[in-house]
């Protein structure tokens, strides 16, 4: 396999697991001092650490029946960067669904992720987060 559909394949797999609430597998596939940076103003825009990414995804995680399913529409992989449109689901706790829309843009150095940017419907992420 190239390096490229290496990336692709990385990137797939932190989906999968983080999909499934395996968020220990889905971290581990991250790099220790890996970045993550959430577009907008809602409450959880930001950069993150691996550390506070981990402690995000899991309170998100708390507000819904099943966690969040992330689901990769299309993916191109160039250089380092594997960039992925993609669509969730979760339905929360209260009965409202957490439908959105992505893009995702990933760097990979080796076999971990080291950065991420992702962009969002952020009125949906407010409608449905908060603030």
């Amino acid at each position: 396999m190239s390096d490229l559909e290496n990336n692709k394949a990385l990137v797939c797999r932190f989906w999968e697991a983080f999909s499934a609430s395996r968020f220990d597998d889905a971290l581990g596939l991250l790099s220790d001092d890996a970045r993550w940076w959430v577009a907008g103003t809602t409450d959880i825009s930001g950069t993150y650490s691996k550390q506070e990414f981990s402690e995000l995804v899991n309170g998100v995680a708390e507000g819904t029946e099943n966690g969040v399913q992330v689901t990769p529409t299309l993916l191109t992989a160039e250089d380092n960067r594997v960039s992925m449109e993609a669509t969730s689901y979760g339905l929360m706790r209260d009965g409202r669904e957490y439908k959105n829309i992505y893009h995702f843009m990933h760097e990979v150095e080796g076999n971990r992720i080291t950065a991420v940017r992702e962009y969002m419907d952020t009125e949906h992420v407010t409608e449905i987060f908060g603030a």
